[in-house]
């Protein structure tokens, strides 16, 4: 059964029943001794099995207001790009809200639901960058309308309009002498070799890598008695996150 949603004033919504989830459930014996492993075998069975953007995920970052005393957390959804025996790979603008929050508190959360399995996955971690080289690599095998607008986009900053941003756009195309707007619409085809159109990587965009201390795999199960296994180790044992140096616990749903 759907949610069914109640409501009789514009300001609030009552959401008053949700699907009973019907799975097989997870075992611990069903679990590989490492969370990068899992985690490869639940994303390749998500990709197989009719998951829509099994790679979009929330990630979660926090801001510390020292004068106030306070943290402050934010979400948003971005696409994972890589997973590699380290951790999980993401790339953005380095002056966006979630790149000056990492800057001063280089710690996130990652989750991942995949509805029509009835599965999540939660990550937590310290965040790196990557080096220049591999978020050159990442950002050249991109469409170039995707390269323009990352130098045309002041990403979280405000602006005063669309068309504010599609000058903006222009501007980028003009400089780096790109003949018409392959950034502002999906049907702009440029006509040629979009690789041989060089616009460079930008100093303040490039990639990242949550490199996990605690994941975590829930299933759904009726009457919400999921299963629920963490996994958790020791950021300082220098051991590679795909080794099977982790610690796994079922949790209470």
């Amino acid at each position: 059964m759907d949610a069914q949603v109640k409501s009789t004033d514009a300001a609030k919504t009552a959401i008053t029943s949700h699907n009973q989830y019907k799975t097989d459930g997870l075992e611990r014996d069903q679990l590989s001794a490492s969370p990068i492993v899992q985690f490869n075998n639940w994303f390749k069975h998500a990709s197989e099995n009719g998951v829509p953007e099994p790679e979009a995920m929330t990630i979660s970052t926090v801001a510390l207001d020292k004068t106030a005393g306070i943290a402050r957390p934010s979400s948003r959804v971005v696409l994972l790009k890589q997973v590699d025996p380290q951790g999980f790979l993401f790339f953005s603008n380095y002056t966006s809200r979630k790149g000056k929050e990492l800057e001063s508190n280089p710690y996130a959360s990652l989750a991942f639901y995949w509805k029509e399995l009835s599965r999540s996955i939660r990550v937590c971690g310290r965040v790196e960058k990557l080096t220049s080289e591999q978020s050159k690599e990442y950002y050249d095998s991109r469409p170039l309308g995707s390269r323009i607008g990352a130098w045309a986009s002041p990403q979280s900053s405000t602006i005063g309009s669309r068309k504010e941003l599609e000058q903006k756009v222009k501007n980028v195309e003009s400089k780096f002498g790109v003949p018409f707007a392959a950034g502002l619409e999906e049907g702009n085809k440029f006509q040629g070799d979009e690789k041989a159109v060089d616009v460079p990587l930008p100093d303040f965009w490039g990639g990242y890598r949550i490199v996990p201390d605690e994941v975590e795999f829930w299933c759904g199960r009726p009457n919400r008695l999921h299963d629920r296994f963490r996994y958790t180790r020791s950021l300082d044992s220098g051991v590679p996150a795909n080794e099977d140096k982790w610690t796994i616990d079922r949790l209470a749903p």
